[in-house]
């Protein structure tokens, strides 16, 4: 192993160590946005079980569309918007970039303490993890031109060895599920400049890593965020092609072969479903009943939340293998596992879309008055800081907003099967074990969103 990337390590090791035994944790920031999910009047079982049967029913109403001509021209329909402007955009997007970046260091180690009066942590949590996530996927993704890290590593010399093809994508898979971590158990959102050490840790083994394989390896096959940001961008309305922007329809592109390719991709689709569901999970009042007898036998809570982070991820994962196994029986089929795994997990992506609008809409409208005056006032802490109180019937779209990626799943899996199986048959047959998986993610994701959000426990 080389020295820089002995360094590296040693850093990212060092940090969430600290991480893991510093202050109390907020998971995203919760503490930022006081009140949080509310519990519905309606009996939960009914409310699921309409959920579930609304994600059913839309299967069976795709089933009766089996036009494939009309599948294809559904989801390859394009509108040119404009052409040019790419190189100004590009400029202006990276100057953007190393000015947020410039910003959340300073604010971060020099600016107010107070965590809704902080601009390191308000564009962060607000303005980068939940407004800039938003963007990307109802707009377009700008994180490619906006990555300040991506910009820095492009002006730095590479070393440009080869990457261990054995990898894949794997690295970026342990790298989101460590993120999730550390966003959870650590105390980002409350601590200004413990956020700033982080950030900058990351854009050290960033850079360093960039230097090694060079930027092109690194930001397509390694690096987390890079890859959260380009999965959730083609779920977009807006892309660019070789001819400029262009408009499409939302989560159409989803359908399109080799989107996802192996297992390793496969497994970072469903660590990105679930590491959302995880956050919000672990702030529950069903997480916190459940915990406080483990913790309370001696396990400690820094080594509990990891564990249940990977156990989730590896019971969303199998149940999503499983279905890929009985798909291949249901649909008799000669195709492997494998491929039917790859071909059937990008509508996966667009239940991630929904589920990230339901959790993090409101908490980004909530702290929007906040974010605008501490970035006029970068260092300075006023009496009174701003924020938006959510109507009542806020709920409702977090609850709709869920049901609509599950149905945009299955839609966009349909269109999959037909492309895949030149039966129809075989294509209405395969997706059965998938809707049964989608139908149980449903729930989950229902069930969370309606649950009364409770602090963080044992942390």
């Amino acid at each position: 192993m080389s020295v820089s990337r002995t360094r590296a390590l040693a850093v990212l090791t060092t940090v969430l160590a600290a991480l893991s035994l510093a202050g109390t944790a907020s998971a995203h920031g919760g503490s930022l946005a006081a009140g949080g999910r509310e519990s519905l009047t309606i009996p939960t079982w009914l409310f699921l079980s309409t959920g579930g049967a609304a994600v059913g029913a839309s299967f069976l109403l795709a089933s009766f569309v089996t036009d494939r001509a009309f599948v294809e021209r559904l989801h390859g329909w394009e509108a040119g918007l404009f052409d040019g402007g790419e190189r100004l955009l590009l400029t202006l997007g990276r100057l953007l970039g190393l000015g947020g970046l410039v910003a959340v260091l300073v604010t971060g180690f020099l600016g107010p303490e107070t965590p809704r009066t902080n601009l390191a942590i308000l564009l962060v949590w607000a303005g980068w993890w939940a407004g800039l996530v938003i963007v990307t996927y109802l707009l377009g993704n700008a994180w490619s031109a906006l990555n300040p890290f991506k910009t820095l590593a492009m002006l730095l010399p590479s070393l440009d060895y080869g990457y261990p093809e054995r990898f894949g994508a794997w690295p970026s898979v342990v790298g989101l599920l460590v993120l999730i971590w550390v966003e959870v158990v650590s105390p980002l959102a409350d601590q200004p400049r413990l956020l700033a050490t982080v950030v900058a840790a990351y854009g050290a083994v960033t850079l360093a890593g960039a230097a090694i394989f060079g930027p092109t390896t690194w930001f397509q096959r390694v690096d987390p965020v890079e890859r959260v940001f380009r999965y959730y961008g083609r779920f977009a309305p807006i892309t660019r092609g070789t001819d400029g922007f262009r408009l499409r329809l939302p989560a159409m592109d989803l359908s399109t072969p080799r989107l996802v390719d192996g297992a390793d991709e496969v497994a970072f689709v469903v660590a990105l479903l679930w590491g959302t569901t995880y956050d919000g999970f672990v702030t529950t009042a069903l997480w916190r009943d459940l915990s406080t007898p483990v913790v309370a036998a001696g396990v400690p809570p820094h080594v509990l939340y990891p564990v249940v982070l990977a156990i989730g991820f590896g019971l969303f994962l199998g149940a999503y293998r499983l279905a890929a196994r009985f798909a291949r029986r249901s649909a008799d089929t000669y195709l492997a596992t494998e491929a039917l795994a790859v071909r059937f997990a990008p509508p996966l992506l667009a239940i991630a879309v929904g589920y990230h609008f339901a959790h993090y809409l409101g908490y980004f409208l909530f702290l929007a008055p906040a974010l605008a005056l501490a970035a006029v006032s970068p260092l300075s802490s006023p009496a009174a800081v701003p924020v938006y109180q959510l109507p009542a019937w806020f709920g409702a779209v977090g609850i709709v907003s869920v049901v609509v990626g599950h149905l945009l799943a299955i839609w966009v899996a349909h269109a999959a099967a037909y492309e895949l199986f030149p039966s129809r048959l075989q294509a209405i047959r395969s997706q059965y074990p998938f809707i049964a998986v989608m139908v149980l993610y449903t729930m989950i994701s229902l069930w969370i969103v309606s649950r009364p959000e409770v602090a963080l426990p044992h942390l």
